[in-house]
């Protein structure tokens, strides 16, 4: 198996296709398998590196919750694509891997020529913070007590993961069923140091209002808890597009697969030709008419 060093820890990738490099950074509740519809579409034209997460075997699964935080997965890609020789990449991060890939954004900008963000923002709802913070835990102890098998039970069907089982019974199968095989410790680590403890979006504000790499946002509409974030990305980041997937959840590149590929391509097209433009500044003018 081919792994990358990243500090001492063992992270598992696959990669397919040649060209300029793409790297997919997978969710909390998938791994790199999750990018399957991915790596098949962009390999006809990109070098595609998945890999897994610490805590996601077979990636290392270190023991003490201290070798998980935010900073550390940031960290994570830029060892990966270190160890594999790549110096810049487009990168593609879901909902934990998007927070990953805005933060790797925020921290190592010289080595991203995009990034596509897709359902980050779980957990920065000031009201629903603290809410935020005992679910965590209670989902961290129930794979500690339960196991994954059983603490997954609840979180799989959440309110913005219903739209896959509904539009898609046999992706959602196979999501329950990958979802099944992580590492309990992985998981529970994963929650309380990278999930608990990761500074909201809002947070960010001044970093992202300074960066300069072309991102794209991508939400669903259904997806309650990362809509109004990836909204006030757009309006901090003058670099950054945002998309808005009708009757959509949390993971659009799973649930929506065609047409996530698509949108990215196109984005990925105007940013490799040259043409991607950061925001025209006339347009946050707050009036409604132009001014001479």
């Amino acid at each position: 198996m081919p792994f990358a060093n990243s500090n001492g820890v063992q992270l598992y990738f696959e990669e397919a296709g040649k060209g300029f490099p793409i790297v997919f950074v997978h969710e909390f509740a998938g791994d790199l398998r999750s990018w399957e519809p991915q790596l098949r579409h962009f390999s006809r034209r990109y070098r595609c590196i998945a890999f897994n997460a610490r805590g996601y075997s077979p990636s290392d699964v270190p023991e003490p919750v201290s070798k998980y935080s935010q900073a550390i997965a940031a960290d994570d890609i830029a060892n990966v694509m270190r160890d594999l020789g790549v110096r810049k990449a487009h990168v593609i991060g879901c909902s934990m891997g998007g927070y990953a890939t805005l933060h790797f954004g925020l921290r190592y900008a010289r080595m991203a020529r995009s990034l596509t963000v897709i359902g980050a923002g779980y957990g920065s709802d000031p009201d629903k913070r603290a809410q935020f913070l005992r679910d965590t835990e209670t989902m961290a102890r129930r794979f500690e007590e339960l196991g994954t098998l059983e603490a997954i039970s609840t979180y799989q069907i959440g309110p913005a993961r219903v739209q896959l089982q509904n539009k898609d019974p046999r992706a959602f199968r196979e999501f329950c069923e990958e979802f099944a095989e992580h590492s309990a410790l992985g998981s529970a680590n994963t929650l309380r140091g990278v999930q608990a403890r990761r500074p909201t979006i809002y947070s960010l504000e001044r970093g992202l209002a300074r960066m300069k790499v072309p991102t794209h946002i991508l939400s669903g509409d259904e997806d309650n808890q990362c809509l109004e974030p990836g909204i006030f990305i757009k309006r901090v980041c003058a670099a950054a597009r945002l998309t808005v997937v009708a009757a959509t959840g949390h993971a659009v590149n799973i649930e929506e697969p065609d047409l996530f590929n698509r949108l990215t391509e196109d984005f990925l097209t105007l940013v490799d030709t040259g043409r991607w433009r950061p925001r025209d500044p006339r347009s946050l003018n707050k009036s409604t008419m132009a001014r001479k």
